[in-house]
């Protein structure tokens, strides 16, 4: 049976599940209560001859009612795909790929909008980002004319594209049907968790849950897969570990019933690589046994000192943690294992300068090894590098509010007021201790603001008037003004000003961009002729776009000889890699401002939380800029 509009075959999987009334499935498929009534009549006519029906049970709603139970069940087996179908633009991806991954044959675009009831214009635009997808892995796509599309690639390729596939469903939707009937053996998922956990026990191989799900996942891939006539022939694995063969071997023991087929060492090899890739090592880091680990973490931990100013050579708990990921890290890394990190996005956001470090430090020593290091890989480097910095620098900068105390009472009740305030206030900066002929003499204040024992005038500072012994309301006061954060707006007023500031109006390249800003710093003294070159290198990287159409290029290092930030407008955009950039702050750090530097990239986060970008693309002159910027900051 085949229905005529995606639409009936929804509101049929609907109605198969539970009793709705015409309102709810009204609001569900976004159509008036009439054409529900129009959808289940021709559904009807449909279901006669199959011995079920749709009838209205007042009160409750329609409900499938089955006369014939047995025809009923030859139309759910004989026609299962027309029942599950991908309903968004996301679901038709997983699909897509799901059926290019398992299928033997060629696919035709327009036999799978026939069957999903969708227009073929739509897949093929799907298609991009299915290609994009397979393009990660090595995988490409072929067209023929009158055969359709088929896909190539290694079978170690297609099992980690189609594990990793599922493992991102998973997590999304753990009972979807392409896990549990599409994909995979229905129920194999189940079955598989008792023998992976046993093994591994016995092994005594510990792994996280989130390396136990990706393991029973790519089990379930490969009995599939092996069963259907792909295995693996041409893989071998060079110095693994004793438990972990024998684990790998005894599962693939154990599953070789399962595929009625003989399992070839590189089966078992590959099985291996996955569960040395994802345990986890929890032995003393003075018996690790990790040259290239051992390598990696000294040269890191060397460019973040030589080229950032942070010196956390000596941190013995961080080089203990780095080293026991990175041996891990170095299997995933030398046999193309992917581990998807689903904090990435988070990572950069709460670690943007450690992350910009870690990038640029495995970026070099990657030129020296065969290595690549992916973007997710890094991410968790960053974990380790960031609680580093924390532990031993300021690296979230934060400009503590600055008073004058203004007071004309003896030195003993002076200290006891600076006393009481800092340990009501601890953050307070007391820069001066003045009386009052003293601060009527000065002609302006440096300071945020002004507490007093006795009544002054203000001179464009805020004035708070306290008591010896402040009342309550007083201290709250004081405390309004303690509070208020001065550390973005300070950066804002330090490092950005009207002479680097500049919209962009006409067309203009990325590399175009980089050339005209460095070289007005290079030639103000900012920089030297070292920084456009870095700047360029740094891009080639990894986009340096922030998300939103923010983008914060920069050297690699602290290059600057003084530090600035250039602003770029541009409210037509710049192409970005594969995006477009609308707002544009290029930045030059100095290895004098490396304490403050947190608190700059803090300042563009903010933005990006606040959705900014409209309001500052749009923006006409630095003036304009940074009133939007500050209300920007204020609401934070």
């Amino acid at each position: 049976m085949r229905f005529p509009n995606q639409r009936l075959a929804q509101l049929f999987s609907a109605l198969q599940n539970e009793t709705l009334p015409q309102d709810e499935l009204a609001r569900r498929f976004d159509v008036s209560t009439r054409t529900v009534r129009t959808d289940i009549s021709a559904l009807n006519e449909l279901l006669e001859t199959y011995g079920v029906q749709l009838v209205l049970n007042r009160g409750a709603g329609y409900q499938l009612k089955i006369e014939d139970a047995q025809r009923y069940q030859q139309l759910l087996a004989q026609s299962p795909a027309h029942l599950r179908v991908p309903r968004t633009a996301t679901e038709r991806v997983w699909y897509l790929l799901t059926r290019f991954l398992t299928s033997a044959f060629s696919l035709k675009l327009e036999d799978l909008a026939d069957e999903w009831f969708i227009s073929r214009a739509t897949l093929t635009s799907d298609m991009a980002e299915v290609r994009e997808w397979l393009n990660r892995y090595h995988l490409s796509i072929e067209t023929k004319p009158r055969y359709g599309m088929k896909l190539f690639g290694s079978e170690m390729a297609i099992r980690t594209c189609l594990t990793d596939l599922l493992c991102q469903i998973m997590h999304q939707e753990p009972e979807h049907p392409l896990l549990h009937i599409e994909a995979l053996e229905s129920g194999i998922l189940s079955q598989l968790q008792p023998m992976l956990e046993k093994t591994l026990n016995s092994h005594l191989i510990r792994v996280s849950d989130e390396s136990e799900l990706y393991l029973r996942l790519y089990l379930a891939v490969a009995v599939r897969r092996i069963g259907e006539g792909y295995p693996l022939s041409d893989f071998a694995a060079e110095d693994m570990a004793d438990d972990v063969q024998r684990a790998a071997l005894e599962l693939m023991t154990q599953l070789q019933p399962r595929v009625a087929k003989t399992l070839s060492p590189a089966e078992t090899a590959y099985l291996g690589v996955n569960i040395a890739a994802r345990r986890i090592e929890d032995i003393d880091p003075s018996a690790i046994n990790a040259d290239d680990g051992e390598s990696l973490v000294n040269y890191i931990l060397s460019y973040v000192n030589h080229h950032y100013n942070y010196n956390l050579l000596n941190d013995a708990a961080l080089r203990a943690d780095l080293l026991t990921h990175v041996k891990t890290m170095i299997t995933r890394v030398r046999y193309q294992i992917t581990l998807p990190n689903p904090l990435l996005a988070n990572i950069k956001q709460h670690y943007p300068m450690a992350y910009d470090m870690t990038l640029a430090a495995v970026s070099s020593w990657s030129k020296y090894t065969p290595w690549v290091i992916s973007e997710s890989e890094v991410g968790f480097l960053v974990l380790h590098i960031g609680v580093g910095l924390e532990r031993h620098y300021n690296v979230g900068y934060q400009r503590n509010p600055r008073v004058l105390l203004v007071c004309d009472t003896g030195t003993s009740t002076v200290r006891m007021i600076q006393a009481m305030l800092l340990r009501k206030y601890p953050q307070l900066e007391v820069t001066a201790i003045l009386s009052l002929r003293d601060y009527e003499e000065r002609a302006t204040i440096d300071e945020d603001f002004v507490i007093t024992t006795v009544r002054i005038s203000e001179k464009s500072r805020p004035v708070v008037v306290m008591s010896p012994f402040p009342t309550d309301y007083q201290l709250e006061q004081i405390g309004k003004l303690v509070l208020v954060d001065r550390t973005r707006p300070y950066m804002l007023e330090k490092f950005f000003d009207a002479r680097h500031f500049k919209v962009v109006n006409q067309p203009m390249t990325q590399s175009e961009l980089f050339q005209t800003l460095c070289a007005q710093l290079q030639q103000e003294g900012y920089v030297d002729d070292a920084f456009y070159p870095s700047v360029e290198e740094r891009e080639a990287i990894v986009s340096t776009l922030l998300g939103e159409g923010i983008a914060l290029p920069h050297a690699l290092g602290l290059l600057a000889r003084r530090t600035v930030v250039y602003t770029v407008l541009a409210p037509q955009g710049i192409r970005w890699g594969e995006e477009t950039a609308y707002v544009i702050f290029l930045l030059a750090i100095s290895k004098e401002d490396y304490e403050e530097a947190m608190a700059i990239y803090d300042l563009f986060v903010t933005f990006l939380r606040e959705r900014a970008m409209p309001q500052l693309r749009d923006c006409t002159d630095f003036s304009h800029f940074k009133d939007v910027a500050i209300s920007c900051l204020q609401r934070m």
